[in-house]
């Protein structure tokens, strides 16, 4: 097992490789041997929602840049798939098997990767779901509860069991997965449990970002606008037009790629800044990663 490195010195820049050259194992190599590495390798970070996704192109970034890697989903399968693809590119994790919601599901699968690599220094508090999306008077409180208890609780859940051992560490970081909604945007009809959960996300970033400081650990928040990913798998509209305001959009709707949405992998790359200590003054931070697309809706 490889010795477990004092917390966070600073790295030269490098050029580590594009995005989909780490992920075709090319970069690989390259972020090993650069800046990210001296800062990253060896450290063990936690990535839930890894199944697929931002998530999945998260823990593979880590993983190439060195972290040995828990790759956390309610769905086992895709999260051995992930650990398959990172250990095919030379890296290390282990699949995490825990439903958000539960405590006890979280908790123990967060014992299970510090026992496996004795520590924990980043978490990437990415799980959560679209969920049902109607108009105020129609959702049900069931459907309430599952947006929130998926997007805000599990983020709860996951800070409460990591934290100690960040601690324990001496210091970390924290990625929370938010959006432009609830954050900057507000146009999306019957998205009121969704803009609700991740506006709550931004507000638990900065309260820790503040609690956690004389800790070292510093927390910050990535709020995606329109991401190529599969989300729209547990996205549930029903009645939305009921909701909506007439809206005209600019040509493109995101000005910096013509409308083009971004990448999970543009994400994953700027987790991996945000973990690193090129970003070691920065907590409590919301950064939008949206093409300028919040900016004229």
């Amino acid at each position: 097992m490889p010795a477990r490195q004092s917390p966070w010195t600073v790295p030269g820049h490098v050029d580590c490789g594009t995005p989909s050259q780490v992920h075709n194992g090319a970069g690989f190599k390259a972020r090993m041997t650069g800046g990210y590495m001296s800062n990253l390798k060896a450290k063990v970070a936690l990535v839930t929602g890894a199944g697929s996704g931002i998530g999945k192109a998260t823990a593979l970034t880590l993983a190439a840049a060195g972290c040995r890697v828990g790759v956390l989903s309610h769905n086992l399968q895709e999260a051995e798939q992930t650990v398959a693809g990172i250990a095919a590119d030379g890296g290390e994790a282990i699949s995490l098997h825990a439903e958000v919601r539960d405590a006890d599901s979280v908790g123990g699968a967060i014992e299970q990767l510090v026992d496996q690599y004795q520590g924990l220094d980043i978490v990437v508090a990415n799980a959560g779901i679209n969920g049902v999306w109607a108009p105020v008077d129609e959702l049900q409180p069931e459907e309430w509860d599952l947006t929130v208890d998926s997007d805000l609780r599990g983020t709860f859940l996951t800070m409460r069991y990591a934290v100690p051992h960040l601690k324990a560490a001496g210091g970390g970081a924290i990625v929370v997965m938010s959006s432009i909604n609830g954050t900057r945007t507000f146009r999306n009809p019957g998205t009121i449990a969704y803009a609700a959960s991740k506006a709550g996300q931004l507000a638990m970033t900065q309260v820790a970002a503040v609690e956690l400081a004389k800790h070292r650990i510093r927390v910050n928040a990535i709020c995606p606008g329109k991401i190529d990913t599969e989300i729209g798998d547990n996205t549930w509209p029903r009645h939305t037009e009921a909701a909506a305001e007439p809206v005209e959009y600019p040509a493109g709707q995101i000005p910096l790629s013509g409308g083009e949405p971004g990448s999970a992998d543009d994400v994953a790359e700027l987790v991996l800044f945000l973990v690193s200590d090129r970003a070691k003054h920065i907590t409590g931070t919301p950064v939008w990663i949206d093409g300028a697309q919040s900016l004229v809706l």
